[in-house]
């Protein structure tokens, strides 16, 4: 990534470029960060990570524990630095890319997470299978005029399922990415099962967003992205 849209890449190509200091030097830095990311964070976590996971029968869980926390800064120090390094390489030559990771693990909830983590990526599985399955299905059921639980389940949980069933498989042709998948299709229909519940509350009978309470939701989604990982 990241997973350039032809609308916004095939318009620079034809475009008239010409050398901009400040922007070869902003291309640089955003290059420095990425292998910052890479060589500090994504290595040295991996060294760790890997010595854990390798020989995982001889670590108690709190040791495993360690690792998984390990392999999931790897995997962004990793993904996020390739990404930040390809933005700071186009920017040198005048083409202008879209952020691909914004924080994701700052995320109060499994939704905002996914709008962070991978942006080109999971923008690109919703626009072109999830909204027109989604559609598709909504369709079927308003016409048949099915009730709130059989709509709930074709508009919402198999577009959901069927999307994230091929983000997982976009990642490789292995059950372990099919499975990485379907754990976060199952969070973001848990998470549209509770809003709807949360919508149904009356306003003043709520438990009022704090500082607290942000911070809690982040390491429960925190906590769910790592036993994912």
């Amino acid at each position: 990534g990241p997973i350039e849209r032809a609308t916004n890449l095939l318009p620079q190509f034809y475009k008239k470029r010409t050398f901009e200091y400040h922007k070869a030097i902003d291309g640089m830095r955003q290059i420095l960060w990425g292998l910052f990311k890479k060589i500090v964070i994504a290595d040295n976590c991996a060294e760790y990570a890997n010595l854990i996971f390798n020989n995982y029968q001889d670590y108690n869980g709190s040791t495993l524990l360690l690792g998984a926390i390990f392999f999931t800064f790897q995997i962004y120090g990793d993904f996020s630095g390739y990404s930040d390094m390809a933005l700071g390489l186009g920017l040198m030559f005048g083409i202008a890319l879209p952020f691909n990771f914004l924080s994701p693990f700052k995320s109060k909830n499994i939704s905002e997470f996914w709008r962070c983590w991978h942006i080109s990526l999971s923008t690109f599985i919703r626009d072109y299978l999830y909204f027109p399955v989604s559609l598709l299905l909504t369709r079927y059921a308003m016409n048949n005029k099915l009730g709130h639980i059989p709509l709930f389940i074709l508009s919402i949980f198999i577009p959901t399922m069927f999307a994230f069933f091929w983000m997982g498989l976009w990642h490789g042709a292995g059950w372990h990415f099919v499975l990485f998948g379907l754990i976060h299709g199952i969070y973001i229909v848990v998470y549209n099962i509770w809003i709807k519940f949360i919508n149904i509350i009356p306003q003043n009978k709520r438990i009022k967003k704090s500082n607290i309470t942000d911070f809690i939701s982040q390491i429960i989604t925190f906590s769910a992205v790592i036993f994912s990982f």
